[in-house]
């Protein structure tokens, strides 16, 4: 389970964050062509472990730029007062420069073309609640460590696919959207049920949410414990004593089929600790971990003095086996519930995630792989470079540890490749792309399979990046926080999730001023889901504006995750190489 991010000290209990922690193609171009250009096609890069390129797409010129339908415009505000609060139209966060690491010269505005402009989607976690080896059974040392909400992460990623095709070009340029790029976290428990389900909301299909027992539902939120919100019933739980209400129905509108469109314009993959651990901190694959998942017991609370412990040793990365967790597991084998085993929890291997993603029937608008080729599913390496246009060079990391823990980290390997590949295209711009932000990179766990690649963390590649000037962006997610850090010859974008509240995407566009400086534009989007909700309306769409309004209730909830006005909506400054 991914833990949410608090407002707590770093050294008291935070289990989203631990699990969090623990928890592009084609753009829209001017390559040296002024605002309003015909948008670029895309073209498979020919350094190291090149991504297929998409059929290119039909040409479009940029518009006028607009903020309509953008957190520029406006942004999800609460209404009243009390334990829970409904949402409503709040007024929009302004646009913020940051000259940083260049001056902001007058007259840049008439001067740019447009070199990029593309979609960061981060942290989606899309989940099975129903999964045997979930870890609500933490909410019993922290209220913060289970969501009400996450329930509904499929009607919420198909709001916000939503929301990208509605918007089409980018609020600063007018320049057709050329891609998107999710990541990491993209499901949250390594099961392929969930990599399913992510793949086809992205490339569009139907998705069914409901696993285990197709005719009932088995979680805990029909389980009788006071410790989770029951909506369809008049118990008394904890979570309606703050507020939440009864929805009669939820359950059975939970399980129901989604329909996604799924994006109208290419999107890149790239891995997270949820993808490739579960709960986003324990290998899996043919452990004891792995055969219970797919299994018929699952445990739902255990005593709060267990829980705290636990959750400490995984905040210090003690057990990244997870060897607490089997034991656990095994002493409280005659508390379970009995569920339905389902064969599709079943954890992946890196080659299996890159081969769902190579499968025809994942293509969508393509590229074929999402990034992944043939040489990554035979490798079995998570990392590659995509051309994003003719000037710009797209490098995608794996920065989560095979070996366990939350925290991320690069091998020797991928840091030499990744130094190589940055080498071979001096001549053309950089944006690099990882789950882990450099602060969430102290992982030094041995990957298993590569037990002599030595594990480096966010300072040495930050280091790395300053050598190379042709870098422009290091972008990532994992932290469930918007924040923006100067690196001196660069900017590190992390980008809050989309299942903890504010659920936001960032749409990033960069332009050549030509008066020796470069541009990123980064602004905030949330999901085509409507602010206000109704009780009643248990719709797909319903459910989307659901989702966003009981994250912001969520109890334990970091309501900081937005960051200042400096990491939201933004024109980042660099020089001009």
């Amino acid at each position: 389970m991914h833990r949410r991010p608090r407002r707590t000290a770093a050294s008291q209990l935070d289990r989203r964050t631990f699990l969090a922690a623990a928890g592009a193609v084609t753009t829209a171009t001017g390559l040296g062509l002024a605002v309003g250009a015909d948008d670029g096609s895309a073209v498979a890069d020919p350094g190291p472990a090149p991504a297929t390129s998409p059929a290119p797409p039909a040409a479009a010129s940029a518009a006028a730029p607009t903020g309509a339908g953008t957190t520029l415009a406006s942004v999800a505000a609460p209404r009243g007062s009390g334990g829970y609060r409904r949402l409503g139209d709040g007024p929009g966060w302004p646009r913020i420069v940051r000259a940083d690491l260049a001056e902001a010269r007058n007259g840049r505005e008439g001067k740019r073309t447009t070199l990029a402009s593309f979609v960061q989607f981060t942290d989606l976690h899309l989940t099975d609640v129903q999964h045997p080896l979930r870890y609500e059974f933490f909410r019993a040392g922290d209220a913060g460590a289970w969501r009400p909400h996450e329930a509904l992460t499929l009607p919420g990623v198909v709001a916000l696919v939503e929301r990208v095709n509605k918007l089409r070009r980018g609020p600063a340029t007018g320049a057709p959207l050329g891609f998107v790029m999710t990541t990491g976290d993209n499901g949250d428990e390594n099961a392929k049920i969930e990599l399913d389900w992510f793949l086809t909301a992205l490339s569009g299909g139907r998705l069914n949410p409901n696993t285990g027992d197709p005719q009932h539902y088995e979680g805990v939120q029909n389980s009788g414990l006071k410790l989770f919100w029951h909506p369809d019933s008049s118990l008394r739980d904890q979570d309606k004593q703050l507020g939440y209400p009864r929805i009669n129905g939820y359950l059975d509108a939970i399980t129901r089929r989604v329909n996604s469109p799924g994006l109208n314009i290419p999107w890149y993959s790239t891995f997270g600790n949820h993808d490739g651990l579960s709960g986003g901190c324990y290998p899996a694959a043919g452990t004891f971990i792995g055969d219970f998942a797919v299994g018929g017991r699952k445990l739902q609370t255990i005593p709060a003095k267990e829980a705290k412990w636990l959750m400490e040793g995984e905040a210090n990365g003690v057990d990244p086996k997870g060897k607490r967790i089997e034991a656990l597991l095994k002493a409280h084998k005659k508390e379970m519930r009995s569920v339905t085993p389902d064969p599709r929890r079943v954890p992946l291997t890196a080659r299996q995630y890159v081969a769902a993603h190579l499968d025809p029937q994942h293509t969508g608008h393509g590229p074929v792989g999402h990034g992944y080729t043939r040489a990554n599913l035979d490798s079995g390496n998570l990392y590659y470079t995509f051309r994003v246009s003719e000037k710009v060079i797209g490098i995608s990391l794996d920065s989560t540890d095979p070996g366990g823990h939350y925290q991320g980290s690069l091998g020797t390997t991928q840091l030499n490749w990744l130094d190589g590949v940055l080498k071979q295209h001096k001549d053309e711009y950089a944006l690099v792309f990882s789950h882990h932000p450099s602060w969430s990179m102290d992982n030094t766990t041995p990957d298993p399979a590569s037990p002599r690649d030595k594990r480096h963390g966010g300072d040495e590649v930050i280091a790395l990046l300053q050598r190379h000037n042709n870098v422009l962006a290091w972008i990532n997610g994992h932290s469930h926080r918007n924040r923006i850090r100067p690196r001196g010859t660069f900017w590190e974008i992390a980008t809050a999730s989309h299942i903890d509240y504010p659920q936001l995407a960032r749409v990033i566009e960069i332009t050549d001023n030509h008066d020796g400086t470069i541009s990123l534009f980064t602004t905030l989007v949330e999901s085509a889901a409507p602010y206000r909700t109704d009780f009643h309306d248990l719709s797909q769409t319903g459910l989307a504006s659901l989702y966003r309004e009981l994250a912001f209730n969520s109890p334990g909830s970091d309501t900081t995750l937005s960051g200042t006005e400096t990491d939201r909506n933004t024109e980042l400054l660099l020089k001009r190489r």
